[in-house]
């Protein structure tokens, strides 16, 4: 079988620059593309030199298009507006698209959504298998429990993340909302500042820290009476995201049609 290739969207990101080194690493895909947006002081530089490897000599291209002829997939961690079009234009040339990007509002999924249902496309806030894993427990944890545990999310990233809560919080909110079945964006507390009152009961909270170089420290706290349950996740190089993300693509690879998840990929979806 001939090699997958994909196409790295944002490669002079953090994200994107460990995309492309995963990529050279891993068998079966090979590296068709690299892009970044129009303007940017990256184009035409080679993308194999920026992930800090040898010259690839894939250059740094804002055509996105011109390299949907000769790809499969187009792996995207880069933001929501970018995530929207690319989505949209996978949907047009029946490319997998593999989303890791995350901040993105209601709207933006709702577009994402529609341009699942003509080709496939694995959407996660977080591509590591320890963190879906862990998504799976919180979820079972928080059915288990009543409301007489208060379910706290904390999460910390390096002082360049844009975004909170982290796209990885989220899952774990939505996992756990799910465990209690209620909807989270009615029982969800962020930033709580002030003279806010009581904490209410049933809620979920969201404590966003950053700081340094940290790529990623989740913790899902279930607080009872007189006991502390505690889920905790530490990644310490961006490369376990690429490593799921590649392992996403390489699923998705002539699936029908779909909006699929991580649970879906590692087959952990009830």
């Amino acid at each position: 079988m001939p090699d997958m290739r994909l196409i790295v969207a944002g490669a002079g990101g953090r994200m994107g620059r460990t995309l492309v080194k995963a990529i050279s690493e891993t068998p079966g895909v090979v590296l068709a593309g690299a892009t970044e947006g129009e303007g940017s002081p990256l184009i035409g530089q080679d993308s194999g030199m920026l992930a800090g490897m040898p010259p690839n000599r894939v250059l740094v291209t804002s055509d996105v298009r011109a390299l949907t002829m000769a790809a499969d997939a187009i792996l995207d961690f880069t933001v929501p507006a970018a995530t929207v079009k690319l989505s949209a234009l996978a949907a047009e040339t029946h490319l997998a698209h593999i989303i890791g990007t995350t901040g993105m509002s209601g709207a933006d999924d709702a577009l994402v959504a529609e341009a699942a249902k003509k080709t496939a496309i694995v959407k996660s806030g977080n591509m590591s298998l320890g963190v879906n894993l862990l998504a799976v427990l919180t979820r079972k944890v928080a059915q288990a429990l009543d409301e007489e545990f208060d379910i706290e999310i904390v999460e910390m990233h390096h002082n360049k993340k844009v975004d909170a809560p982290s796209g990885t919080a989220l899952l774990f909110g939505e996992a756990a909302a799910q465990g209690r079945k209620v909807d989270l964006k009615t029982h969800s507390e962020h930033g709580r500042d002030g003279h806010t009152g009581a904490r209410k009961v049933g809620s979920i909270g969201f404590a966003s820290l950053r700081g340094g170089t940290v790529a990623g420290d989740h913790s899902v706290i279930f607080a009872g009476v007189d006991e502390r349950i505690e889920l905790t996740h530490k990644a310490t190089d961006r490369m376990i995201f690429a490593r799921g993300a590649l392992k996403a693509a390489k699923w998705a690879h002539g699936r029908p049609p779909g909006l699929y998840s991580m649970l879906d990929v590692l087959g952990l979806k009830d």
